[in-house]
């Protein structure tokens, strides 16, 4: 017996898949360049064109669907309203039977100006929601606190906020970005307060 006999054979290493295992799913079969020398020796054959042909056409499938809907027009009451102002924020409000501060939501908040009233409110959306979290006209008694260690955000009381529906009295942070957002904010909201 020979040395080579008498050592453990190892299994080779498992193959790596081929991007042809892949095409069976869908993916695109990769084209390898072989050399010229290869090619001219061995002319393709009818069959391994018709072949490649296949795997590169693809199959063009049409459904029909089994309901049918109508379009529907979405109203946000902001039609009859222009956009002052539009600024992205973050929503805080108190609640005073738990003394705490509660996230109501991220999102747009806009000044609109009413094109027949002339009164200006602040509306602001969540993001991929869209739901409502912050709906009120603003009064001129209003007033914009600066909240306590942040340049960059808002406190102040409002007497009829409907973002739930029914009006209610509540208090609000609204946190910006960075400062110069929350300047403009303070200068549109001023603005507001003597509009109409």
């Amino acid at each position: 017996m020979s040395a080579e006999d008498t050592k453990p054979k190892t299994e080779d290493a498992p193959k790596v898949p081929t991007s042809n295992v892949f095409a069976m799913f869908g993916a695109k079969k990769e084209k390898k360049e072989e050399p010229k020398e290869e090619e001219a020796e061995e002319p393709k054959t009818d069959a391994k064109k018709d072949e490649e042909a296949a795997d590169e056409e693809e199959a063009d499938v049409h459904f029909e669907p089994l309901v049918q809907l109508e379009k529907v027009d979405v109203k946000t009451n902001e039609e009859n309203e222009e956009v002052l102002y539009k600024v992205r924020a973050k929503l805080f409000r108190f609640h005073a039977d738990t003394n705490e501060w509660k996230e109501r939501g991220t999102g747009d908040v806009k000044f609109l100006k009413h094109k027949q009233t002339g009164k200006v409110r602040i509306l602001m959306r969540r993001d991929k929601t869209l739901k409502i979290c912050a709906n009120h006209l603003i009064s001129p008694n209003y007033e914009l606190k600066p909240n306590i260690g942040s340049d960059k955000s808002w406190v102040y009381n409002v007497t009829a906020d409907i973002s739930e529906g029914e009006p209610e009295a509540v208090t609000l942070a609204i946190r910006f970005g960075n400062k110069e957002n929350a300047e403009k904010f303070k200068e549109h909201f001023d603005a507001a307060k003597e509009a109409k």
